[in-house]
């Protein structure tokens, strides 16, 4: 029936109130009318139908007798309403010809690439992300009933969903919770496609593309970061090895023999290595004494 508009004198509101308009579609929470419930004509027609079949038989079978697969339901509507008992199948069922129409619902989950989206983060950066969602029709009559695609219009509300939340995270964000994300997605669309009958059962963002100017600034600001860490350890090794030379400074130049055999060490080392070549350094003191003489 028409929406009624609510007026007070001779005007008519210059607001639309939301609340003027009810959903008027019929859900699973609401009582579906009984097939006995079609007037009299329904009745009429009905029985035309079954005196049809009666007569034709068994030629009316063709059209009478209906099978759908095991993953399907079938929602039968007698003279344009849902006929009680909700989605019939799997297997065979019957139509009264003329009277009944049916429309097959496929209740395996079904998978949708969603395009990469150009999305403006929080902080102002552009970036296109792309994502997948795997969702499922639980309940045939309302899929059929409440909306005209299912499919398609889950579809198009997750493109729209992943460009709405999407744009209120900031870059790091996007990058480092995708996790967070994704569980957010799937709430989301699962409250939104829950009148429809459709049950999201899993969202996941599969790629985050950036522009080559910004990944080129990451990864000079990530070099960077890299340089200074690396100039901070050098320098903590070196303060750390100061320390610890002048430890064994300090116990060397407390015994004259450890220096002597801190350099027959050394000597040692040295032939080791490289025995074709043996340094023998002369104490500076000795030149100077014999100087001065």
């Amino acid at each position: 029936m028409p929406h009624q508009f609510k007026t007070q004198g001779n005007e008519l509101p210059l607001s639309i109130d939301p609340s003027h308009y009810p959903d008027t579609r019929p859900t699973r929470d609401q009582e579906i009318q009984p097939d006995g419930d079609i007037g009299c004509c329904g009745c009429i027609l009905l029985g035309i139908s079954i005196l049809t079949l009666i007569l034709f038989f068994p030629f009316s079978l063709i059209c009478a007798i209906k099978i759908v697969q095991e993953y399907e339901r079938a929602v039968i509507f007698r003279l344009g309403r849902v006929k009680q008992g909700g989605a019939v199948g799997p297997g065979i069922f019957f139509l009264f010809p003329c009277v009944d129409s049916f429309k097959s619902v496929d209740l395996r989950t079904f998978s949708y690439d969603i395009p990469p989206q150009e999305i403006l983060t929080k902080d102002s950066v552009t970036v296109a992300v792309d994502a997948v969602f795997y969702a499922r029709i639980f309940d045939p009559t309302m899929s059929i009933i409440n909306v005209s695609d299912a499919q398609s219009s889950t579809k198009l509300l997750a493109a729209t969903t992943l460009r709405n939340i999407l744009g209120t995270k900031a870059l790091t964000e996007v990058l480092s919770d995708r996790e967070h994300i994704s569980n957010t997605l799937e709430e989301t669309l699962d409250a939104a496609t829950h009148p429809w009958g459709v049950k999201v059962e899993r969202v996941e963002i599969k790629d985050v593309r950036l522009p080559v100017q910004m990944q080129r600034a990451m990864a000079a600001e990530a070099e960077a970061a890299r340089e200074a860490r690396a100039k901070v350890i050098a320098a903590e090794g070196e303060m750390k090895a100061s320390r610890a030379l002048k430890e064994a400074a300090d116990i060397m130049s407390e015994s004259p023999s450890a220096l002597q055999l801190r350099y027959l060490q050394t000597l040692n080392t040295i032939a080791a290595e490289n025995n074709s070549t043996i340094i023998f350094p002369f104490p500076v003191d000795i030149i100077t004494a014999f100087a001065k003489k």
